[in-house]
């Protein structure tokens, strides 16, 4: 067997008939024996382990689930335990049951290619009901107006709703809740506004007393240094006007107020004052809030 430069060249088939010498062997990834060309396959060689990797799945009639058979076990075994531990019968139905098409009277079942999901609602359908019309499609849902005050609103439909109550009443309550809520966004706004500008008066007013006592203290001409930008300047002030010109134009400047514009929710109107918007809608649309 071999040659004398490759001695282990070749090898013995392993089937008891033949015993030829291959120099191109084969082997047997179960009963790992090694087979000439002839007798390489499984049944050639008579393979006991030729079915140690099958995988053999029985179908479940109560679960409809799939039950994989092990070699080395009885399937009776096999079986037992699947009843006691995983059968779902209520699956059942869930897997076998086919989806048909909702439209009363239509058995069409739905498939790959016969499912059309309408555009509208959503839901679907088959070829032959895939137009509106066929299946009745109710239309797109409609998006409800954005409305800035939708709590005040909503409670003053439902102050509206109630019986015994008159329509008088029922406006002048819903401007006083606008007026209210209208006066409270007011003040909130302008108290920021008010801290904000005190804030960054005191800021300044810090920067400069540094800049006084740092020259005061150092007569050197470059020490006088912005606490914002880090520039040095020769004097207080220079320091100063380039606080005032270079970081106040660019939005720090104290007391300036943004102006606030209030929106009606009806004519689009634009308004400065909340106040002049409950009286415009008083006056100009009744005083209710339904669009």
């Amino acid at each position: 067997m071999g040659t004398p430069e490759f001695p282990d060249l070749g090898k013995h088939c392993s089937f008891d008939d033949c015993k030829l010498i291959d120099f191109l062997p084969f082997t047997c990834d179960r009963c790992r024996q090694v087979f000439c060309l002839e007798h390489r396959s499984y049944i050639k060689h008579s393979c006991p382990n030729a079915d140690r990797q099958d995988v053999t799945v029985v179908i479940c009639p109560l679960c409809a689930k799939g039950v994989r058979l092990i070699p080395d076990e009885d399937p009776n075994i096999t079986w037992e335990t699947h009843v006691n531990t995983e059968c779902d019968p209520s699956n059942y139905e869930k897997v076998t049951k086919k989806k048909k098409c909702p439209v009363p009277g239509c058995k069409d079942i739905l498939t790959f290619s016969n499912t059309i999901k309408c555009r509208d609602c959503l839901v679907d359908h088959c070829l032959k009901h895939r137009f509106g019309p066929d299946h009745k499609c109710p239309g797109p849902k409609k998006s409800e107006a954005v409305f800035p005050f939708m709590g005040l609103l909503s409670r003053s439909r439902k102050e509206e709703s109630k019986p015994n109550r008159a329509p008088t009443s029922s406006s002048s309550t819903w401007a006083t809740s606008f007026l209210n809520a209208a006066s409270t966004v007011r003040a909130s706004a302008e108290a920021s506004m008010s801290k904000l500008s005190t804030e960054i008066s005191q800021k300044l007013q810090i920067a400069k007393d540094g800049m006084g006592q740092s020259s005061s203290s150092s007569g050197g001409i470059g020490q006088e240094e912005c606490p914002q930008c880090g520039a040095k300047f020769s004097s207080v002030t220079t320091l100063v006007d380039h606080v005032e010109k270079v970081h106040e134009r660019n939005g720090n400047r104290p007391g300036v107020k943004k102006v606030t514009i209030d929106v009606c929710p009806k004519c689009s109107r634009g308004f400065r004052d909340p106040v002049s918007l409950v009286q415009h809608v008083e006056r100009d649309h009744g005083g209710t809030s339904r669009t």
